[in-house]
């Protein structure tokens, strides 16, 4: 007996053939689950250079092994995918109540390939699986898909869907997973919805009755205690769960690290009405919470839109830096209606708020004219035009709307003069909100991130602002963000929650009956890791672009609190080269064989030896 449910189901919307077959022990051993478990089933079933919004690519939703137990914060999952956006992996981690769900189901993953002739509907109802007609559906915004698909399916049903945007293959469309009110999950970033939305899949619906078992319930039961007493004495729970993550927009915008008027700056004047306090006392309606956790960091807002009441889930830290100080946008109102928009249209709001930066500057700077904006007048500070943007950017709406839908790389290129110095991503991924003048650890975190530019992967932010590790230094940030990302790698796997302060080895093995060390479970998420690493570098991926945009290397941040530095690129050469050495790779940031031999992945090296081009946005 495990927490394994030791069973992958795997949908063929070609076909119409569903099967369902048993993961290797070894592999679960050595992947754990979630991220690791969707990265090598990801590996082993695409080929290089696939498209991904071709019936080849597949789309797996994975949980891990404390998924679906009473370990706090354990109701993730992950979707993993090859990404339309940057053309490399993507995994999505999501909360909510989905990922119980899927346990429940009797299912460690679901892995769907090929394409519908027509729109569809996935509904797994325990050992029923049916493929559905989705015509009354397809068309629907997020939350009328979802009420739709539970009508057709079960009340109580977790329903995943794409919205307009993934319907239209914006590159970086989002899944959606379940409402708002009710602690929705999504899937952002990469465009996980328009490679559903590529495959004529609208919505995912999944009902479970099986109970998650554990080996040892007697050690597990203590071993969650022990965690459940580590949140309730970690000294800034309480401020998670005031405020949640928009708690940082204040002392981000105090130290000059959140993005603002498109990454010209690390901070914006008047934005006191973007604070967590504010919005606090504004918007907030209620704290809400995923699945078994006992912080509870979300918040569910209020605010009016086209003149009706409507709910927000946060605003987030991230949508706040991206839809409001990025766009020079300074009510937390404003941003909460954007993001309600991106929501319900099915797009990644960090990616959206990126982009609409981008066109604010490009119109400011006079690269795109008024007649090439379509009749719009595109400043920073606009509330209203960057609501039409994200409407126009979701239905490919004109010439700039479907522009803007490719993302921030390829708009650059097609509209070039000089707009790609300040097209601000990282292998095609728009940069989230933290600017890496200004904490020089997410440089590099950035840089070397395995989805393209992430803040999740390794969040050096907080260290340097507390002085743990120096902040406008690249001393000892190699280590650091190696091993944090290591450390992420393999709790994305478990599945738990980023915000967790939580001792994972003993619930791990007291779920599983596995037996590891904690250099083990460290060294599953360098294998994952290295993994991944395998993956995109077969798909082009090399030294060249572990880089950052060159606004960052070039134009020093004017505030007084960054000091106005900017980070070089000698500094920042330094630093990736020690973390090439750090990870065992060569000097272009390939994984060598000797270092593959040591975790195990000798049978990866024949991915490298014949290297398709690089991805060229």
């Amino acid at each position: 007996m495990s927490s394994y449910m030791r069973q992958i189901l795997d949908i063929d919307l070609s076909s119409g053939k569903v099967r369902v077959y048993r993961p290797d022990e070894k592999i679960l051993k050595m992947f754990i689950g979630g991220k690791g478990l969707g990265a090598k089933v990801l590996i082993d079933n695409l080929k290089a250079g696939v498209d991904p919004l071709s019936p080849d690519n597949i789309l797996i939703l994975a949980t891990g092994p404390l998924t679906g137990t009473p370990a706090p914060t354990s109701g993730r999952f992950v979707v993993v995918t090859k990404s339309p956006l940057t053309g490399i992996f993507t995994d999505c981690h999501v909360g909510g109540y989905t990922g119980p769900e899927i346990k429940k189901a009797g299912y460690d993953a679901i892995v769907v390939r090929g394409r519908a002739t027509h729109p569809v509907y996935i509904w797994v109802d325990d050992e029923s699986v049916e493929i559905k007609d989705a015509s009354n559906i397809w068309g629907l915004t997020v939350s009328k898909a979802v009420d739709k698909v539970r009508e057709l399916t079960d009340p109580k049903a977790h329903v995943g869907v794409i919205g307009p945007a993934g319907e239209r293959l914006v590159k970086y469309a989002c899944i959606v997973f379940d409402k708002e009110e009710e602690r929705n999950g999504i899937a952002a970033r990469g465009g996980p919805g328009a490679v559903m939305g590529s495959k004529n899949l609208k919505a995912i619906a999944i009902k479970g009755s099986h109970k998650v078992e554990v080996a040892e319930p007697e050690g597990f039961r203590k071993a969650v205690l022990e965690a459940i007493k580590s949140i309730n004495e970690n000294t800034f729970i309480p401020f998670r769960r005031r405020f949640g993550t928009a708690y940082w927009v204040k002392p981000m915008n105090e130290h000059a690290i959140i993005p603002s008027l498109n990454f010209q700056r690390g901070s914006l004047e008047g934005a006191e009405r973007l604070y967590a306090d504010y919005m606090r006392s504004t918007i907030v309606v209620k704290d809400i919470t995923c699945s078994n956790c006992i912080i509870a960091c979300s918040k569910l807002s209020k605010v009016v839109v086209d003149g009706s009441e409507v709910y927000v889930r946060g605003p987030e830290y991230e949508t706040i830096a991206l839809l409001g100080t990025n766009n020079g946008i300074k009510d937390i109102v404003d941003v909460a209606r954007a993001v309600y928009l991106c929501n319900e249209l099915g797009l990644d709001a960090i990616s959206t708020g990126n982009v609409i930066g981008w066109v604010m500057e490009c119109f400011e700077r006079g690269i795109l004219t008024y007649r090439e904006c379509d009749g719009l007048n595109i400043r920073f500070g606009d509330p209203v035009v960057q609501r039409e943007l994200i409407r126009r950017i979701a239905f490919r709406e004109g010439w700039l709307g479907n522009l803007l839908a490719e993302g921030v790389a390829r708009a650059s290129k097609v509209v070039g003069r000089g707009s790609e110095k300040f097209a601000m991503h990282v292998k095609g991924l728009e940069i989230p909100g933290y600017d890496p003048r200004s904490s020089n650890g997410m440089a590099l975190a950035y840089a070397t991130a395995d989805r393209g530019a992430c803040h999740q992967r390794a969040w050096t932010t907080r260290a340097e602002i507390e002085g743990r590790i120096p902040r406008f230094s690249i001393e000892g940030k190699a280590r650091f963000v190696k091993e944090l990302q290591d450390e992420r790698a393999a709790a994305f796997s478990l599945v738990i929650c980023d915000f967790a302060p939580i001792p994972v080895v003993d619930m791990l093995n007291n779920a599983t009956g596995f037996e590891y060390t904690l250099d083990e479970y460290l060294k599953c998420g360098e294998r994952i890791w290295n993994l991944i690493r395998v993956f995109n570098v077969r798909e082009g991926i090399s030294r060249k672009d572990d880089t950052l945009p060159p606004r960052i290397f070039e134009d020093p941040l004017p505030d007084e609190a960054a000091k106005n530095v900017v980070l070089t690129k000698e500094d920042f050469n330094k630093m990736l080269e020690e973390y090439y050495v750090l990870r065992g790779w060569d000097s272009n940031g390939i994984p060598t064989e000797k270092k593959l031999y040591e975790l195990g992945l000798e049978d990866l090296i024949h991915h490298l030896k014949t290297l398709t081009p690089a991805f060229n946005p």
